[in-house]
Parts: structure tokens; C-alpha cells; sequence
């Protein structure tokens, strides 16, 4: 099977008429890629691990033992740090090196230079939004302040780089064989520029400029329907009058607080689901007397997986989890006191300002009444098979200006800079590198006091009884509603007044109620003193958890694994009740009354073999299509209300003025909306299922599919047999989902942990275990984690073992 994918994408390669050993944009030379002794057939391997079982290293001072359980997953046993983190690159690299440099290649805007021209304007994107300016500042401050710490980093590149430099052609990754390039040296700047990534992924959704236009075009009235900030039916992370104990800091409105100019801006903000569910239930609550934790990181569902899983033990350390390829650390585990997770906080932290410059030259830009002086920077893009490209960056204290007179749609010359908090220096790995090794709820707040972005809500539980959830990152200090628009890059007034000091950040231990739950929600209520603002905060999954756990007693790690594949569809069930109720019944007859039976018999959960969540999904979006056409037709970027906007609009606005198809004679009803949708999704739903092999079972409807990185469909998976979607606690839609599922039970001195994930610990499409764990992963089928101080190689389900000498 796994030969059957090589020898597909082969025959797809062929049938565009490449001759051999001719290279057209990014078709590889044939004659090279197909030899059978270095080309594409010896990455079809017939062992799920092939690394050899004894590696030596001049950089090593004492042996490392590496063992891989059944489920592949190395656990390192080294007598110091800097073996461990060696040991850790290397390893990584043996199973995800194409994975580790293709992602942060894109990061530094450097695909171009293996992807050809059609990359070059995503390249400038990510350098204009200074990806690599905030790696350099990073890098800046920890071999400052941090120079031990920053030797782990060393370490962990050594042990890529003395991978890299043991392979030969016919062993690198069949992309590079593809796209012919080979790996080149690893540096301490991509370990810091994979946290550019994070941030890129996790910090990077504002709306600032989509908000403007909107306000501009329809006044403030308008807007505040379509944008509300906050809603009443919210269930926040921290409970509703949870006490302060500390005196805030205020941050006084200037006279004018924003600028009012029409912008169109282009560059692809991260999937707007990027979130994940935590939640953690108290003694009190559980069957046994412990603590259980559980993390649900919903990202990008791609092949090879986002998380690698790895066991770190020294004499000093035992901690074991999800790590990111790339970097050294944990970042989301446990170790033998404590468990932590993470769920974005969704906190805007990304301001734009309007820049005037001085003129032409843009040596010069107004400020505060003076002509302060820019920066330029000069980048550089290779492009395969063609001339460099060269852009002007310009720099100014605010941060880079993204948007100008080179890179622009806009109809007028705006120039707008970019102010994030990923340009400031961070000290990421060292709230890790202090979590990995923490005892306690005292550790863990003193770790992530480090810790600048991108935001989380942190989780966290211990074997001592103690759970809470901590808001971990910089926050800036702002007055009401600044940085939600666009605003004057000239007037000092419009800068941030700092951040809010990190004890002042949310947080609750120990919660009365016996549980703590975070799932993107807005994460306090209105005692909450400081302004904490995002486009996107989520409305149903988190009121789902905490329904739940309000009522559920003596809970097992089962019960806690069965609400994290909860698949109640909380916007159906507030939104079909008022749907159906607008149709005629008396009046629907044939295929119509069929549909309208399926969704008056349907319970609202998204089960995997329903058909009633596809028929519910296509009336949604043509609903949602049909009330906001104004919006997606628009001159001007904007932003479509969210699906509980959408309802509210639905349920307390009936007369909004966009409910009104102004192209009609007619003034439109919230029922006409209703009354004519369900009709086109019928009708759509009849024409789709006229295709030989559609069908409405959910599963095979939405089509959940883990994506290889290039979109290769032979190295992807599709239609797997999961239910859930987007909103719903069992976040699995189309290309996104739940990334890592974790349960870790702690109390007595001990911890368990389960997991399960969507991929392999091999990113090869040819090894045999490429994407073994997905329909485990789609079914909830967890595996039960191997986490020992010391193991016993013949009885602890070890497959291979891995001794690393020191010396040549």
C-alpha cells in the first residue's frame, strides 16, 4: 500500500510529459528521482525503524539510551541536559526532517527558492510581517540573559545537523526528492523562528482593518450589531464572580481614538478555529479521589502530524508528551508532580497604525509632531529557475510597514505599519524548559511568568490535588476598544501604555465547583477590570464542557475521553428549533417533507453516520451566504459575522436592515431567509447526490481529511470516520481538528496518561506505520502512554533500542 502511493504520484508526475533529466518549475530531474538505488524506492521501508543501534558522537560526553515503544515513541534516558537535547534533535530529525525545515522555510518567506515564482508574494507576506525580525530579537535576548539556557538550543541543533550529515541521497525524505533540494545545516535561528510560527498561527487573527472599513461604510450603529464584543449567554474560563485581589492599573482614552480609512488588506490570516478545549475536574468530582487533566489542541490536520511525541529523563527530569519538530522541550505533558495543556486565548495583540511619511523617499514619518527617521532593510528573494526579487522593508518604532506602495491593492496609496507582540523579545523556552521540570502549582505560575506569547490558557494539575487554568503572556495595557480600529501612527497617544502585569493576568485555583474548563471562550466577566478584546472568541464549546461537567459525578478517565468526543451540536440546537418552526409543514411534500423529517427527528448530535448534521450544515451556510451577501460583495475587505452572531442577528434583530434583499421589490422576512434557503439546500443537496459515490452520511459528507504539507492526495487521508465539527466540542471538520487528545489522571503519587492523535511518529509516506494511528484517532480508540523512570526493555513493549556513545 504504502509503494502504491510512490508509484501513483509516479504516474501522475510522468503523464505531464517530463522528459528525464529535465527540470521544469518544480518537477525534479526523472532520471535521479527514479533510479532504483538513490530515487524515490528507497524511501519504501520495510521496518518501522531503521536507525541504526549504536550511533557515536564526538559532541556526546556519556551514553544515551533511546527506546521505542509500540507506538514509536522514543523515551531518552541521559545522564545530563545537554546529551538529552542533543539526543532529542537528533531523533526528531530521524523521523521529521523534511517537516521540521519545509515549515520554516514558509516562515522565513523562503519557498521560492524550491517552490518556484508562485510562492514569491507569500514570502514577502511572512517577511513583511516580520517573521525573522522577531526570531532575531528573540535570539538577542536569550544569548543575553539566558546563555545556559540557550545551550540547550545549541545542543538540540547539534543533534540535527549530526543527523543530516549522516545521510546520502537515497535516504533524505522523498519531498526533497520531489522537489529536488537538499537539507541544509540547522541553526538556533530556526528553533526561535519556529516560535515566530506559533505566533503567526495563534496571534495573528485581528480585524482591525476589516473592523474600520466596516465601520466606515455603516456607522457605528450597524456595526455594533453585526460585531458585538461580548454576549450574556457566555460561560467565561474564569467563573463569573471569581474576587480580584489587586489594585489596576488604568489606561486613560485619548480625545481620538482611531482613524477612519477604507484599507483592503490581503494577507492570509490563520484558520480562524485555531483554539483547543482543556478542562480538569477536582477530587471532589472524580471515583477515585484524583485529579484528571485533559488537552485537545485544535489545529491544522496535516500529514506529517503538527506533534511529535517524546519521553525526556535525566537523573534530574522526567517529562514526557507532545513536542513540536523543530524545537526542544515539551510543550504540552506531564512529568511526576504535575500536568499542563494549553488553549489559545485568542487575545488581540496585533495594532495597526497609519503611517504619513515625509515624502517620497520615506526616510521620514510624522510623529508626535516631529520627523522621526525609518528603517530600511533591504530583502532578498531567490526564486528556482529565476532572477532574485528584491523588496524594501521599511521599519519604524511602531514595527514594519506591512502594507504601502509596493505591496498594495488598495486604489489609493495607504501605508499602514504593524505593531505585535511577537516582535517583542521573548523568553518562550525558558517558561518550558521551567514547566518540564516543575513540582508544583508555584512552579508552573513562575514558568509561564516567561512566558510572552502567543497567549494561552494554561491548564494545569498536580498529584497533590491542586488544578486551575492560568491566562500565561503578555497582555497589552489598553484603554476600551484600542486597537479594535485602525489608529494614527503619528500621535503618541494611540501607543499601548504597557502590559498588565503578569499576577494580574486571569487565572483561579482550586475552583469551588470542583472543575475548570477553557475552549476559546472570552475568558472573564465584566469584575474583570483590563480591556481584553478578539474577533473570534468561541460561543458554544465551552458551555457544552461546562454543562456537562456541572453535572457529572464519580468521573473515570472514560467519562473525561467520552465528553472530549462530545459531538453535540450546540448551534443547531439553539438555531433548527426557530428554522423549522418558519416553514409550512402543512405544505412540504416528496424529497422537501424527507429532508424536514430527518431534521425534526435529529437529536442534534453530529454522529459520524447521521445525515441530518450534512443537511443542517448546507442550510446554515446557504443561510448565513444569502443574509451577508452584502458583505462578501463589498468593495472593501470585511468580515462576515460569526455563526452565534449570525444567529443573534437571526433571533434578536428581525427587522436589520440586511435581511432585506434589496434587489427585490419585496421587503424580505427573517422566514423568507428560511423559507427560500431550505429550498436551494434541497435542491443542492438533490444535484450533489446525482454524483455516483455522494452521500449525505456525515463522515463522508464533510470529509475529514489529514493533509500532507505539499497536498499530495497519495501521502493524505480522506473521509475519515469521525464525527463532531467546527464549535463542537469534537472539533474534527474539513482539514481541522483535534491535533493531540491527552487525559492524564494524577493523585497518590502517581500519574497515567492516554493520547491518541491523527498521524504516526514517521513522517515517511513509505514506512509502514505512515498514518497509522488515524482511525484510532477518529474512533477515540486512546493509547495508554509508557511513562517510566526506568524501563524494562523486555517486558515494557520496547521494539527498538538506540545506545549513542560519545566519540567519533
Amino acid at each position: 500500500m504504502k509503494l502504491f502511493r510512490f508509484v501513483f504520484f509516479f504516474t501522475l508526475t510522468v503523464a505531464v510529459g517530463i522528459a528525464l533529466n529535465s527540470k521544469i518549475g518544480v518537477v525534479p530531474p526523472m532520471g535521479k528521482f527514479l533510479s532504483p538505488f538513490h530515487g524515490f524506492w528507497q524511501n519504501a521501508e520495510n521496518e518501522p525503524i531503521d536507525i541504526p543501534t549504536q550511533i557515536n558522537s564526538d559532541f556526546l560526553s556519556a551514553p544515551v539510551n533511546v527506546h521505542f515503544d509500540e507506538q514509536f515513541i522514543p523515551h531518552i534516558y541521559a545522564q545530563n541536559e545537554s546529551d538529552l537535547y542533543y539526543t532529542q534533535g537528533y531523533v526528531t530529525a530521524y523521523h521529521r526532517l523534511w517537516q521540521m525545515e519545509f515549515q520554516l522555510l514558509a516562515a522565513d518567506g523562503r519557498l521560492s527558492e524550491i517552490l518556484g515564482k508562485g510562492a514569491l508574494n507569500y514570502d514577502r507576506s511572512q517577511r513583511r510581517i516580520g517573521m525573522g525580525y522577531a526570531a532575531r530579537n528573540g535570539i538577542e535576548l536569550f544569548q543575553k540573559e539566558e546563555p545556559e539556557l540557550f545551550k540547550i538550543i545549541e545542543a538540540y541543533t547539534a543533534g540535527v545537523n549530526d543527523y543530516i550529515s549522516s545521510l546520502k541521497f537515497e535516504d533524505l525524505p522523498i519531498e526533497y526528492k520531489l522537489l529536488d533540494y537538499k537539507p541544509e545545516p540547522w541553526n538556533t535561528y530556526k528553533c526561535f523562528l519556529f516560535l515566530s510560527n506559533m505566533q503567526r498561527a495563534l496571534s495573528f487573527g485581528d480585524a482591525d482593518l476589516q473592523n474600520t472599513n466596516a465601520l466606515k461604510l455603516w456607522g457605528r450603529e450597524v456595526f455594533d450589531i453585526l460585531y458585538p464584543e461580548k454576549f450574556a449567554s457566555t460561560d467565561p474560563i474564569i467563573p463569573k464572580g471569581t474576587a480580584l485581589d489587586f489594585q489596576p492599573i488604568e489606561a486613560p482614552a485619548p480625545d481620538s481614538s482611531y482613524v477612519l480609512e477604507f484599507t483592503n488588506p490581503f494577507i492570509e490570516k490563520p484558520d480562524p478555529d485555531n483554539g483547543s478545549n482543556s478542562f480538569i475536574v477536582g477530587s471532589q468530582k472524580t471515583a477515585n479521589g484524583k485529579v484528571i487533566l485533559t488537552n485537545e489542541l485544535d489545529l491544522n490536520l496535516t500529514a506529517p502530524s503538527i506533534w511529535y511525541l517524546i519521553h525526556l529523563n535525566t537523573p534530574e527530569m522526567n517529562v514526557m508528551g507532545a513536542s513540536f519538530p523543530g524545537i526542544p522541550l515539551i510543550i504540552n505533558g506531564f512529568n511526576d508532580s504535575i500536568a499542563w495543556g494549553e488553549t489559545n486565548s485568542r487575545a488581540d495583540v496585533v495594532d495597526w497604525y497609519s503611517i504619513e511619511f515625509k515624502d517620497e523617499s520615506r526616510n521620514e514619518y510624522r510623529y508626535n509632531g516631529n520627523w522621526v527617521p525609518t528603517r530600511k532593510e533591504i530583502e532578498k528573494f531567490e526564486i528556482k529557475g529565476e532572477s532574485p526579487y528584491y523588496d524594501t522593508l521599511i521599519y519604524t518604532h511602531h514595527g514594519p510597514v506591512v502594507y504601502d506602495k509596493n505591496f498594495t491593492i488598495n486604489p489609493e496609496k495607504v501605508n499602514l505599519a504593524m505593531k505585535w507582540n511577537a516582535h517583542n523579545p521573548y523568553k518562550e523556552f525558558k517558561a518550558f524548559y521551567t514547566c518540564n521540570k516543575g513540582n508544583n502549582y508555584d512552579d508552573f505560575v513562575e514558568a509561564f511568568s516567561n512566558y510572552s506569547g502567543p497567549a494561552q490558557n494554561i491548564s494545569f494539575a498536580s498529584t497533590s490535588g491542586d488544578f486551575g487554568i492560568y491566562l500565561a503572556g503578555k497582555f497589552p495595557l489598553k484603554w476600551n476598544e484600542q486597537g479594535r480600529f485602525l489608529m494614527d501612527g503619528s500621535n503618541a497617544n494611540h501607543e499601548w501604555k504597557g502590559f498588565i502585569p503578569y499576577e494580574h493576568n486571569p487565572h483561579v485555583l482550586n475552583p469551588e465547583h470542583g472543575f475548570a474548563s477553557s475552549a476559546n471562550q472570552y475568558p472573564v466577566d465584566s469584575l474583570y477590570p483590563y480591556y481584553i478584546y478578539d474577533n473570534s472568541f468561541d460561543q458554544y464549546r465551552g458551555r457544552r464542557i461546562n454543562d456537562r461537567l456541572r453535572v457529572m459525578e464519580q468521573v473515570e478517565v472514560e467519562d473525561m475521553m467520552k465528553l472530549q468526543f462530545d459531538n453535540f451540536n450546540y448551534l443547531a440546537f439553539e438555531s433548527l428549533p426557530m428554522m423549522l418552526d418558519s416553514l409550512d409543514s402543512a405544505s412540504i411534500a416528496g424529497v422537501e417533507l424527507e429532508y424536514y423529517s430527518k431534521l425534526m427527528d435529529w437529536d442534534y448530535f453530529n454522529e459520524a453516520d447521521r445525515e441530518a448534521p450534512s443537511i443542517f450544515k448546507t442550510w446554515w451556510d446557504n443561510l448565513r451566504s444569502k443574509l451577508w451577501d452584502e458583505i462578501d460583495s463589498a468593495d472593501v475587505r470585511l468580515s462576515k459575522p460569526g455563526w452565534y452572531n449570525t444567529y443573534n442577528v437571526l433571533r434578536n434583530f428581525p427587522d436589520f436592515e440586511m435581511i432585506d434583499d434589496k434587489r427585490t421589490s419585496e421587503k424580505e422576512s427573517t422566514g423568507d431567509l428560511y423559507r427560500i434557503t431550505f429550498k436551494e439546500t434541497v435542491e443542492e443537496l438533490e444535484e450533489y447526490l446525482k454524483t455516483e459515490g455522494n452521500e449525505l452520511t456525515w463522515y463522508k459528507f464533510k470529509n475529514t481529511t489529514i493533509r500532507h504539507l505539499l497536498r499530495l492526495d497519495p501521502f493524505s487521508t480522506n473521509q475519515v470516520r469521525v464525527g463532531g465539527y467546527r464549535s463542537i466540542v469534537n472539533a474534527a471538520s474539513e482539514q481541522h481538528g483535534p491535533s493531540w487528545r491527552m487525559v492524564v489522571e494524577l493523585g497518590d503519587g502517581e500519574v497515567n496518561a492516554w493520547g491518541v492523535y491523527p498521524g504516526s511518529q514517521s513522517g515517511n509516506p513509505g514506512n509502514p506505520t505512515y498514518g497509522h494511528l488515524i482511525e484510532d484517532w477518529g474512533v477515540g480508540n486512546y493509547k495508554k502512554l509508557l511513562f517510566e523512570r526506568a524501563l524494562n526493555t523486555e517486558s515494557d513493549g520496547i521494539v527498538h533500542s538506540v545506545q549513542l556513545e560519545p566519540g567519533s
